[in-house]
Protein backbone atom coordinates (compact mmCIF):
# COMPACT_ATOMS: atom_id res chain seq x y z
CA UNK A 1 0.00 0.00 0.00
CA UNK A 2 1.10 3.45 -0.79
CA UNK A 3 1.13 5.87 2.15
CA UNK A 4 -0.07 8.89 0.12
CA UNK A 5 -2.97 7.10 -1.59
CA UNK A 6 -5.70 8.41 0.70
CA UNK A 7 -4.37 11.90 1.23
CA UNK A 8 -6.62 14.89 0.52
CA UNK A 9 -3.92 16.59 -1.51
CA UNK A 10 -3.88 13.68 -3.98
CA UNK A 11 -7.66 13.84 -4.37
CA UNK A 12 -7.62 17.58 -4.96
CA UNK A 13 -4.81 17.20 -7.52
CA UNK A 14 -6.69 14.45 -9.40
CA UNK A 15 -9.95 16.42 -9.41
CA UNK A 16 -8.16 19.53 -10.77
CA UNK A 17 -6.39 17.39 -13.39
CA UNK A 18 -9.64 15.91 -14.73
CA UNK A 19 -11.39 19.30 -14.68
CA UNK A 20 -8.50 20.74 -16.71
CA UNK A 21 -8.82 17.90 -19.23
CA UNK A 22 -12.59 18.48 -19.54
CA UNK A 23 -12.11 22.23 -20.06
CA UNK A 24 -9.44 21.65 -22.71
CA UNK A 25 -11.70 19.17 -24.54
CA UNK A 26 -14.51 21.75 -24.49
CA UNK A 27 -12.13 24.45 -25.80
CA UNK A 28 -11.02 22.27 -28.70
CA UNK A 29 -14.55 21.06 -29.55
CA UNK A 30 -16.30 24.44 -29.52
CA UNK A 31 -15.86 24.80 -33.29
CA UNK A 32 -17.73 21.54 -33.81
CA UNK A 33 -20.34 22.29 -31.15
CA UNK A 34 -21.25 25.86 -32.13
CA UNK A 35 -20.36 26.00 -35.83
CA UNK A 36 -19.19 29.09 -37.73
CA UNK A 37 -19.86 32.65 -36.58
CA UNK A 38 -20.06 35.97 -38.45
CA UNK A 39 -19.75 39.35 -36.73
CA UNK A 40 -20.34 42.50 -38.79
CA UNK A 41 -19.08 45.97 -37.97
CA UNK A 42 -21.47 47.51 -40.57
CA UNK A 43 -24.48 48.96 -38.77
CA UNK A 44 -25.84 51.46 -41.31
CA UNK A 45 -29.29 50.66 -42.64
CA UNK A 46 -29.69 53.74 -44.81
CA UNK A 47 -26.87 55.32 -46.82
CA UNK A 48 -26.55 58.03 -49.46
CA UNK A 49 -23.41 56.73 -51.21
CA UNK A 50 -23.55 53.99 -53.85
CA UNK A 51 -20.61 52.05 -52.38
CA UNK A 52 -20.22 50.54 -48.92
CA UNK A 53 -17.45 48.58 -47.26
CA UNK A 54 -18.74 45.52 -45.44
CA UNK A 55 -16.25 44.58 -42.75
CA UNK A 56 -16.31 42.03 -40.01
CA UNK A 57 -14.78 38.94 -38.51
CA UNK A 58 -15.54 35.25 -38.69
CA UNK A 59 -14.60 32.26 -36.61
CA UNK A 60 -14.47 28.53 -37.34
CA UNK A 61 -15.17 28.83 -41.08
CA UNK A 62 -13.95 27.06 -44.20
CA UNK A 63 -15.70 29.32 -46.75
CA UNK A 64 -17.46 32.68 -46.75
CA UNK A 65 -19.75 33.83 -49.56
CA UNK A 66 -21.55 37.11 -50.17
CA UNK A 67 -24.63 36.73 -52.38
CA UNK A 68 -23.16 33.45 -53.67
CA UNK A 69 -19.67 34.77 -54.51
CA UNK A 70 -16.62 33.64 -52.55
CA UNK A 71 -14.86 36.17 -50.33
CA UNK A 72 -11.21 36.02 -49.17
CA UNK A 73 -10.79 35.90 -45.41
CA UNK A 74 -7.55 36.50 -43.51
CA UNK A 75 -6.10 33.86 -41.26
CA UNK A 76 -7.37 35.81 -38.25
CA UNK A 77 -10.91 35.69 -39.72
CA UNK A 78 -11.20 39.33 -40.85
CA UNK A 79 -12.83 40.30 -44.14
CA UNK A 80 -13.40 43.56 -46.04
CA UNK A 81 -15.81 43.59 -49.00
CA UNK A 82 -16.49 46.59 -51.26
CA UNK A 83 -20.11 46.44 -52.39
CA UNK A 84 -21.94 48.52 -55.00
CA UNK A 85 -25.52 49.33 -54.06
CA UNK A 86 -28.47 49.78 -56.38
CA UNK A 87 -30.98 52.55 -55.63
CA UNK A 88 -33.58 51.49 -53.11
CA UNK A 89 -33.57 48.37 -50.94
CA UNK A 90 -30.48 46.11 -50.99
CA UNK A 91 -30.33 42.71 -49.30
CA UNK A 92 -26.83 41.31 -48.78
CA UNK A 93 -26.55 37.71 -47.62
CA UNK A 94 -23.34 36.49 -45.99
CA UNK A 95 -23.10 32.71 -45.70
CA UNK A 96 -20.32 30.94 -43.80
CA UNK A 97 -19.76 27.20 -43.63
CA UNK A 98 -17.23 25.06 -41.81
CA UNK A 99 -15.52 21.82 -42.72
CA UNK A 100 -18.08 19.76 -40.78
CA UNK A 101 -21.04 20.93 -42.87
CA UNK A 102 -22.46 23.47 -40.42
CA UNK A 103 -23.38 26.84 -41.86
CA UNK A 104 -24.68 30.17 -40.67
CA UNK A 105 -26.20 33.08 -42.51
CA UNK A 106 -26.21 36.79 -41.74
CA UNK A 107 -28.46 39.16 -43.71
CA UNK A 108 -27.57 42.82 -44.04
CA UNK A 109 -30.35 45.11 -45.29
CA UNK A 110 -29.32 48.53 -46.59
CA UNK A 111 -31.47 51.21 -48.20
CA UNK A 112 -29.60 53.40 -50.68
CA UNK A 113 -31.34 56.72 -51.21
CA UNK A 114 -29.73 58.37 -54.22
CA UNK A 115 -29.23 62.13 -54.24
CA UNK A 116 -31.96 64.06 -56.05
CA UNK A 117 -29.71 64.83 -59.06
CA UNK A 118 -29.25 61.12 -59.87
CA UNK A 119 -32.97 60.33 -60.15
CA UNK A 120 -33.39 62.51 -63.28
CA UNK A 121 -30.47 60.65 -64.89
CA UNK A 122 -32.11 57.26 -64.33
CA UNK A 123 -35.43 58.57 -65.68
CA UNK A 124 -33.71 59.76 -68.86
CA UNK A 125 -32.01 56.40 -69.28
CA UNK A 126 -35.30 54.58 -68.85
CA UNK A 127 -36.97 56.83 -71.44
CA UNK A 128 -34.14 56.20 -73.92
CA UNK A 129 -34.42 52.46 -73.39
CA UNK A 130 -38.17 52.56 -73.92
CA UNK A 131 -37.87 54.51 -77.16
CA UNK A 132 -35.15 52.12 -78.41
CA UNK A 133 -37.43 49.16 -77.73
CA UNK A 134 -40.30 50.75 -79.64
CA UNK A 135 -37.98 51.44 -82.60
CA UNK A 136 -36.89 47.82 -82.67
CA UNK A 137 -40.44 46.53 -82.51
CA UNK A 138 -41.53 48.94 -85.30
CA UNK A 139 -38.77 47.83 -87.65
CA UNK A 140 -39.55 44.17 -86.99
CA UNK A 141 -43.20 44.81 -87.89
CA UNK A 142 -42.15 46.47 -91.14
CA UNK A 143 -39.96 43.54 -92.12
CA UNK A 144 -42.74 41.10 -91.26
CA UNK A 145 -45.26 43.00 -93.43
CA UNK A 146 -42.79 43.20 -96.35
CA UNK A 147 -42.28 39.42 -96.24
CA UNK A 148 -46.02 38.80 -96.41
CA UNK A 149 -46.36 40.78 -99.69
Amino acid sequence: MLPYRDSKLTRVFLICFFIAIALYAYFEARGILFGPTIQLTQTATQVSTPYVEITGTTAHIATLTVNGQGVPVTEAGAFDIPFALSPGFNRIVLDASDKYGHSTEKVLQIVYSAPSGSSSLSTTTAATSTSANSTISTSSRQSASSTQR
